[in-house]
């Protein structure tokens, strides 16, 4: 492999056939990958009854800004490294392919940062949010990011900082004020954005599961399902026993007697029918009351089951996007920050001029920041179960009533979810 200069000092390398072959094949796999997975997903999306939702409306943008830089960028790209990094499009393609190439990656990264706000809104706010989640909110969210990424794109076009172009190279301009702020809003700002709500989605899952204990029904201490009968029965009893006890050795001797004795029998029989009013009527509160507390104990009961039912959807939830937010935010590190943080020093140690990174590098860096459009489609996929059915039933060419097949699977998993047995977390 061979190296040449350029009047910015860039290199310019020659590659052997087979060197070609290999490095070919690899950009053309990558670049077709990712026109597949984005597309599939615009697709699934569009045609898709069920997934035609607003929470997915960003899902399509972010593919739309993935698929742009599969189709306006890479191929250009592509054919640029495999020529040993001379640019062979002229001075105004130039310019064009470097705005297509900073508004379409620009895009895609706050998309990820506005995915990542729109999750933790859906979390910390499971009530109002769907509310608000509109698709004419979300199709402003969208237009803002769209406009908020061309306008990166413009001060090279309008004079601000040129880019370099010798006719051998080109390379984005390197002016000191332009990469601090194209760098800035292009990663540096959604970078912090997306880590913040992954610590806060994080901390609340943390809270959650801390909290998320499942108990029984509730006990009343102070209360018995008996009652114990008042006193007024045991005197009742009281009165009945010395009633019948009264002079029971005493014969009648007289008819004044006897009169005195039919009465006090009179009295008796109305004392002990008054008696077993009482005990009707106490026996019907009691099982009033017995009845009141079962029902209140069955409500509070069910009360808590659904409680605690929704405490588990919505722990589950955290979990899920916490895990989702993680390994985009985690992902989208790994691919970009090192070409950003590249990016951001060379003016600094090379000037505005050239670029002194090696091409080879800078190549690299390019192409696993490039990475992030392919891996995007995957990691929602892999966390969403309605793209994943979708996704399968596109591949085996199955386009018949896919909305019925996702119902079903619906219906599966909510059974599954329902038969399970509740654990304690």
């Amino acid at each position: 492999m061979e190296t040449n200069g350029t009047r910015c000092g860039a290199q310019i390398l020659s590659y052997g056939r087979v060197e070609k072959v290999l490095i070919g094949g690899v950009l053309t796999v990558l670049t077709l990958s990712t026109i597949c997975g984005n597309l599939l997903v615009v697709i699934s999306v569009c045609f898709v009854k069920k997934l035609r939702q607003p929470s997915n409306y960003l899902i399509v943008s972010l593919a739309v800004a993935d698929l742009s830089v599969a189709l306006a960028v890479m191929p250009f790209v592509s054919i640029t490294d495999l020529i040993g990094g001379r640019w062979v499009f002229g001075q105004f393609f130039c310019n064009v392919f470097i705005a297509m190439d900073v508004m379409c990656c620009t895009a895609s990264i706050m998309t990820l940062c506005v995915i990542s706000i729109d999750r933790y809104l859906g979390i910390t706010n499971p009530l109002t949010y769907p509310v608000r989640q509109s698709g004419c909110c979300m199709a402003k969210m969208i237009l803002s990011v769209w406009l908020l990424s061309a306008s990166i794109t413009l001060p090279p076009l309008f004079g601000w900082a040129q880019n370099v172009n010798d006719g051998r190279v080109c390379l984005i301009s390197q002016d000191f004020g332009y990469t601090v702020y194209s760098t800035a809003v292009a990663f540096y700002i959604p970078m912090s954005v997306m880590l913040i709500m992954y610590y806060r989605i994080y901390r609340a899952a943390k809270l959650s599961a801390a909290k998320h204990t499942i108990t029984g029904f509730p006990r009343d201490g102070g209360e018995e399902a008996g009652v114990a009968p008042p006193g007024g029965g045991e005197d009742a009893r009281q009165e009945e026993d010395q009633g019948g006890s009264m002079v029971s050795g005493d014969r009648p001797g007289t008819e004044e007697e006897e009169e005195e004795e039919e009465k006090r029998a009179d009295e008796e029989e109305e004392e002990s029918t008054d008696c077993m009013s009482a005990a009707l009527k106490l026996h019907r509160e009691v099982e009033e009351e017995c009845s009141t507390r079962v029902s209140r104990l069955l409500k509070t009961g069910e009360h808590h089951h659904r409680r605690r039912r929704k405490n588990q959807s919505i722990f589950k939830r955290e979990q899920k996007a916490a895990a989702t937010l993680g390994i985009v935010v985690g992902a989208f590190a790994f691919c970009w920050m090192p070409f950003f943080l590249v990016s951001t020093a060379r003016p600094f140690i090379c000037g505005v001029e050239c670029s002194c990174v090696p091409l080879w590098l800078e190549r690299t860096l390019l192409w696993l920041g490039y990475a992030n459009s392919l891996i995007n489609p995957f990691i929602y996929a892999s966390f969403n179960r309605d793209l994943r059915t979708t996704y399968s039933n596109l591949l085996r060419c199955r386009y018949r009533n896919i909305n019925r097949k996702l119902s079903a699977a619906g219906m599966h998993e909510a059974l599954k979810l329902g038969e399970k047995p509740d654990l304690v977390i």
